[in-house]
């Protein structure tokens, strides 16, 4: 802050946007200073008020006189004149200031520390707090020390940067906020702590060292000081530490170190190879195969059978190398001393040496396992009764193979059907055949509804479900079943339903039918829901209606899924739960109703899924397939096949639950219905226990075919079962 004394300068006053100084605040700056500058007579406090206001374009002094000096126009004219209306008020101030600097002492003339700059007292605080203030602190006095202002923009900067030698060497003061220009020590400075060396110049770090301690035998030793007390005295810590070594010694838990043998050791490779040997410590060394030993061929004497004849002579001559028996003719010598050498010891050396290392050897584990304890240890068969275990009636009336039965849910009846185009209704005790209707087409599946209160029967004939009243049993339930397919009042407009309701003729219900579900396509099955209201119908399609549900009390047929899956085998619905179960030809899929989305797929594993049955409790599934596959899945556990059985010599066709009993059983074109006994446990952590029980035979083989369905008796340990030879067949 020279320039306010011996040159030019810029007075506050002069520049507009600030505020000028009045009289009172200057003559406050008469004080002594507190720091000596030898270029600045100026006190730090005056310093500070000057600070910052010199100039709106520069940081230095130097600039505020370019700056004054570029200026032009009225403007220029008129803060010159300023100028020098302030400089002529200051002269008197600068020599009052010199004189009282003179008088005075400042404390801090002689300090030498560079460490902060102690014009800005504000401590150690962060100068983020002055972010948005126009000042960075304040000075001793106790006033604020305004910020420079920076109104240039980079374009100036650069200029500046281009024009300025000493640009490069100029920092910013935050504690001021004003440039510094780093001298020459100092730039040094920073260039060495760049580079990772000392900071003073004249620092060696590469002085030799001057060790304390003389290596030269001294008269007065460093320390002198006697010896203790516990040098003479044996330690108890080593003496216990001893009688453990001891104790283990003894106890052969520490083995002394045998002395080393320096003898090098070396192996035969070819010899004989024993399990202390080097080679047969390790597991999984294969001992070379030994030659065979020489026998009365190889003699020089042999036996006169072991001389070749001319012929053999001829053809071993003949022969190729590989087909010979022997790789060298007998030959007879009268002492040892007439044998030459062989001929063929080198190569024959040679290969050996090629057999041992190139032909590759390998261990073969063999396990002596008993094939009783293959067999898993099941219960026996005697243990898992009741079952059926004979035949006890032959039902005989339909004149072509049986495709389909279907029991009453009380027990008392049975309903058949047939290729010869009739329904039969039985009564099981006593095998008489109650009723017969002609329905005039084959009938591919028959269903008696599950509920007990409704006495229907849906048959699947052609491309129609046809709904019969069978008229046996109690006649209250059989009224009231008409009575409820009559409160039926169609809509005033109906529908556009996937399949057509239709009324039957007179004589049509005199025979027992009710109504008539005509579709478009041969139906396959037909089956109920669990409370009798719904049932679903496969039909012989590639289409996504394959599938389709009818509900009988509104007479309402609907198409649940919008594409196909691929040929659809056969349908079931969930006992207990809001599923549907559909069976193609290499997967399970189990859609939720209500929500009418997919829940699980299973895989089978098959060629070609057949039929299929769910269990009561509706935890387990199992499927029957056309490459004699009997597949149950636990649908807790995974959506893998949890067994997979075997029984069966040929396709199976049917596969059935028992409703009360632990049973299962399944028919096959073999001719046989096999009972399996499949306990499933409430306890989760335990697996379903499948034992087959009973093999079932009576059907004869007709056209290939065996027995076709099979259902078991909702209440008794009974199973019926139809075949191609056109008898139904019940085992007790």
């Amino acid at each position: 802050m020279a320039g306010a004394c011996g040159k030019p300068h810029m007075s506050p006053a002069s520049l507009p946007g600030k505020r000028r100084l009045e009289p009172d605040q200057e003559l406050q700056i008469q004080e002594p200073p507190l720091l000596s500058d030898p270029d600045s007579s100026l006190s730090d406090s005056e310093e500070s008020v000057f600070s910052g206001l010199e100039d709106l374009g520069s940081d230095s002094s130097e600039e505020d006189t370019e700056g004054v000096a570029g200026s032009s126009g009225d403007e220029d004219n008129h803060r010159a004149e300023e100028t020098s209306e302030e400089l002529a008020q200051a002269a008197p101030l600068c020599s009052r200031t010199e004189e009282a600097g003179a008088l005075a002492q400042d404390e801090y003339e002689e300090d030498s520390s560079d460490e902060e700059d102690i014009r800005n007292t504000v401590g150690n605080v962060p100068l983020a707090w002055y972010d948005e203030f126009p000042h960075v602190g304040y000075d001793l006095d106790g006033k604020r020390i305004y910020k420079p202002l920076r109104t240039r923009d980079e374009l100036d900067q650069f200029l500046d940067k281009m024009d300025d030698p000493d640009f490069w060497r100029t920092v910013q003061d935050k504690m001021t906020g004003r440039d510094l220009r780093l001298t020459d020590e100092q730039v040094a400075l920073v260039h060495r702590l760049q580079r990772g060396q000392f900071g003073d110049s004249g620092f060696n770090p590469y002085e030799p060292a001057v060790d304390f301690f003389s290596g030269d035998i001294m008269i007065h030793p460093v320390t002198n000081r006697p010896a203790d007390k516990r040098s003479f005295i044996p330690s108890l810590v080593e003496k216990e530490k001893v009688s453990r070594m001891v104790h283990a010694i003894k106890m052969g838990w520490i083995k002394p170190r045998r002395p080393h043998d320096p003898t090098p050791s070396f192996y035969d490779l070819w010899a004989q190879e024993d399990p202390n040997a080097v080679l047969g410590r390790h597991k999984m060394h294969v001992p070379a195969p030994k030659l065979a030993l020489p026998g009365h061929a190889e003699s020089y004497n042999p036996p006169p059978e072991y001389m070749p004849t001319e012929e053999e002579r001829s053809a071993w001559m003949q022969q190729e190398p590989v087909e010979r028996k022997l790789n060298f003719l007998p030959q007879k010598f009268p002492s040892l001393r007439t044998v030459p050498a062989y001929s063929r010891f080198i190569q024959e050396r040679f290969e050996r040496c090629l057999d041992l290392y190139l032909c590759p050897r390998q261990r073969k584990m063999r396990v002596n396992v008993d094939p009783e304890d293959l067999i898993p240890k099941l219960p026996r068969p005697r243990d898992l009764q009741p079952f059926p275990v004979c035949q006890a009636i032959v039902y005989r009336g339909h004149s072509d193979l049986v495709r389909c039965l279907s029991v009453s849910p009380g027990g008392q009846w049975l309903a058949s059907g047939s290729d010869d185009g009739t329904l039969k209704l039985w009564e099981v005790a006593t095998a008489r055949c109650m009723k017969t209707v002609h329905v005039g087409g084959v009938v591919r599946s028959i269903a008696w509804n599950p509920n007990p209160t409704i006495c229907l029967v849906a048959a699947a004939m052609d491309d129609a479900v046809l709904l019969l009243n069978p008229a046996l049993g109690d006649r209250l339930l059989v009224g009231s079943t008409d009575q409820l397919l009559e409160a039926f009042t169609p809509p005033e407009e109906p529908a556009l339903q996937p399949a057509r309701w239709l009324e039957v003729s007179e004589e049509e219900h005199q025979r027992g039918l009710r109504l008539r579900i005509c579709h478009s396509k041969p139906v396959t099955q037909v089956t109920w829901h669990g409370r009798g209201d719904y049932l679903a119908v496969v039909l012989s399609s590639q289409e996504h209606t394959q599938v389709l549900l009818h509900q009988v009390s509104r007479r309402r047929s609907q198409s649940p899924f919008r594409r196909s899956h691929g040929q659809v085998q056969c349908v079931a619905f969930h006992p207990s739960r809001p599923f549907v179960l559909v069976a193609s030809q290499r997967s399970i899929r189990i859609y939720h109703l209500l929500r009418q989305e997919l829940t699980k797929k299973l895989m089978p594993n098959c060629k070609w899924v057949s039929s299929m049955a769910v269990h009561p409790a509706g935890d387990n599934i199992i499927c029957g397939s056309y490459d004699s596959k009997l597949v149950w899945f636990d649908l807790d556990l995974s959506t893998k096949p949890y067994k997979v059985l075997r029984h069966h010599k040929k396709a199976l066709r049917a596969v059935a639950f028992h409703p009360r009993y632990p049973l299962f059983a399944s028919g096959s074109d073999d001719g046989s219905v096999i009972v399996c006994h499949g306990m499933v446990y409430n306890d989760l952590l335990q697996n379903p226990l499948l034992v087959p029980v009973k093999v079932l035979k009576g059907h004869t083989l007709t056209r290939d075919l065996g027995v076709l369905d099979v259902a078991f008796h909702p209440t008794q340990p009974w199973v019926f079962s139809s075949g191609a030879d056109g008898t139904i067949r019940l085992f007790s």
